[in-house]
Parts: C-alpha cells; structure tokens; sequence
C-alpha cells in the first residue's frame, strides 16, 4: 500500500521541500494550505518530480485554515476522501507571523501568533490522531518547532507558542504511544524563507551567518526535510515524543549567534 501524508502550511519552503523528499519516495500527499495558488505551484513541482509512472501516487489540494478545530477536521476528512485511503502521517508546518527578539506586541498580534503556530499544531495533531484512531491506523506526526540558543533575544510571544508545541509533543506521544502511534517534532534554525532573506546573498553578512554555527555554514531548508522523513520513516521507529535540533549544534550556546540574536 503507498504511504500516505497530509503536509499543513504547505504552501512555504519547509512543507515544499518535505513534500519533494516524500512524492519522490513514492509517497501520496494532501497538501494543505489558505492559499490555492501557492498549493496548486507546489503540486505542479511536485508533479515533476514525481517517480515513474507519476500515476503511482496522488497528490491533492486541500484548501482549509487548520487554526481552528473545525477547519482542522475538515481538512482532514477531506484529504482522507481525496486520497481514497487512511491517512497515515501529518506534517505539521503551518505557522507564521514572526516578530524580533526584544520587540512586543499587542494582544492581536499575540493571539495570531499562537493561533498560526500553536492552534495549528494543537488542532490539526488532534483531528489526525482521531481519524487514525477510527482507522485503526499505525503512524506518525512530526510538528515544527524552533532551536533557540542560550541567551539569544527571543519574542515572547512565539517562545510560548514554541515551548507550548514541544509539551505537546511530549504528552500527545505518551499518551497515544499504546494505539501504535509516534508524535515527534524538529526544531531547525535560521533558514531562507521570505521573512529572512535579507540575510542570504548580502556579502558582509553571509561571513557572519556562517560563523554563528560550529559545523560553519548555515541551513538550507532541505536539512530540516530530510530530517523530517527520517522521523516518518521505519528507521526511527523506536523515536517518540523527541524534539530533535537541526541546528548543527547552535542549540549549545556555542556559536557567535549576532545574526540569530536579531531573527529568532
């Protein structure tokens, strides 16, 4: 039976990479996303990419906002019916909303913050544990966190979103770990992404990017990805309820970290 997967926010770089890694491992996606536009780029891509014959697996579109319990439920269901079969893996990668270290922020801006990072995670993790529960599906979810070294200026409104999503990892996995099901989440660092490239392709700045890790490059998106199917995949079938780093170990407080200090 192909694998199966439902990728949120999957209209950004992270979900897109991850979806590439996944259609070319021969698995069939529900892409979800706000945006049709940004789902319908990403499926042609995909449809690039895809092995052969591209017939072999599906990919759908599902239009929802998962912020909400509703749109999560909905989302699911959908993707279930489109697929034609249970849906075994989620990805969480919604989110969105960033403000600098040190900056505050008002009550709106607070509530969106956690409603695009935590409730999506929240919501969209509860929908597909209880439709892989009426399934009687074995399988895994990976949520996305944030490597956020000692010391480094964070805003507090997306550290509590992050925090309150890796003590969600760790309950959600102990407590559906006996129905045959892993909760896990990956916490990358600095990436390209639109709301930090004025970082990337700066010639004074990529020097001090780079110095800021100890393996001395910064991240593509794809060492988060890659990251993300092994957590899906059998070989890390014995990891539950861990939040793994991708963050070439700048998680250890051990780099100069000037650049992080202002994006994180």
């Amino acid at each position: 039976m192909t694998r199966t997967a439902i990728i949120t926010g999957a209209g950004g770089g992270l979900a897109q990479a991850t979806a590439r890694l996944l259609a070319e491992a021969g698995w069939s996606l529900a892409l979800v996303g706000r945006d049709r536009d940004a789902l319908e780029a990403v499926q042609e891509d995909l449809t690039e990419h895809a092995p052969e014959p591209a017939s072999s697996i599906k990919i759908v579109l599902v239009k929802a906002d998962v912020a909400t319990g509703e749109g999560a439920v909905r989302a699911l269901s959908t993707a279930r019916e489109m697929l034609e079969e249970p849906v075994q893996s989620l990805i969480n990668c919604a989110g969105g909303d960033p403000v600098r270290g040190g900056q505050r922020v008002g009550e709106a801006q607070y509530r969106r913050i956690l409603a695009a990072n935590l409730d999506t995670a929240f919501f969209t993790l509860g929908a597909f544990l209880d439709q892989a529960d009426e399934d009687r599906v074995r399988g895994s979810a990976v949520l996305v966190s944030s490597v956020v070294p000692p010391g480094t200026p964070h805003p507090e409104a997306t550290a509590t979103a992050r925090e309150a999503i890796e003590a969600l990892v760790r309950s959600a996995a102990a407590t559906y770990a006996p129905r045959g099901m892993r909760v896990n989440a990956v916490a990358p660092d600095l990436m390209p992404r639109p709301m930090t490239l004025r970082f990337f392709g700066d010639a004074e700045l990529e020097p001090v990017l780079a110095e800021q890790y100890p393996l001395g490059r910064w991240s593509d998106v794809l060492d988060t990805a890659r990251s993300i199917r092994w957590l899906l995949g059998d070989e890390s079938a014995w990891i539950n309820g861990h939040v793994l780093p991708v963050g070439a170990g700048l998680q250890t407080g051990s780099g100069s970290r000037p650049v992080a200090a202002q994006t994180l």
